[in-house]
């Protein structure tokens, strides 16, 4: 996996694997917008079946990322060559992290509920309407995840 510390290919200090989770996390708004698109349509089964996925995927990319990071020497391996103030730097992290962790938090509950709320016959139906003010809330928190994940990358690798 020394593919993972080579040169990144966003024209920052970052190696490979900052750079492609941080186009994840860009995308990721975009690809839950996708899929709420379905639902607006009606077509509930893609819309269940693509939230599904993208959650899937965005886990299998956190994963990615914590390895990269654990074997890149940590958080002081990365905020070394910014010239960010470290405490700065750390602070924006936490943040970010607690934001992320919330917002996950969110995501999977939505989830969750989701698939026993269809199962039981009430999503399409009389939990409807909880279903999309509970998706409009995770919808923002995975919006706050990104904005603070990019905010992140950029006093790492920009600044």
């Amino acid at each position: 996996m020394d593919y993972m510390f080579e040169a990144g290919f966003l024209g920052t200090r970052a190696p490979f694997f900052m750079d492609f989770v941080m186009i994840m996390v860009a995308l990721l708004p975009l690809l839950v917008l996708i899929a709420i698109s379905f639902a607006k349509k009606r077509n509930y089964t893609l819309h269940a079946l693509m939230q599904s996925i993208i959650y899937v995927v965005a886990v299998i990319v956190v994963g990615y990322f914590e390895y990269g990071v654990r074997a890149g020497g940590g958080y002081e391996g990365f905020v070394e060559g910014s010239s960010v103030s470290h405490n700065y730097a750390f602070y924006v992290l936490i943040f970010h992290i607690a934001v992320a962790v919330i917002g996950f938090g969110i995501w999977t509950y939505t989830l969750v509920i989701a698939r026993k709320q269809s199962k039981a016959g009430n999503l399409p139906g009389s939990y409807s309407l909880t279903h999309r003010k509970a998706g409009k809330r995770a919808f923002i928190w995975i919006i706050l995840t990104a904005v603070t994940g990019i905010w992140v990358y950029v006093l790492l690798f920009m600044v």
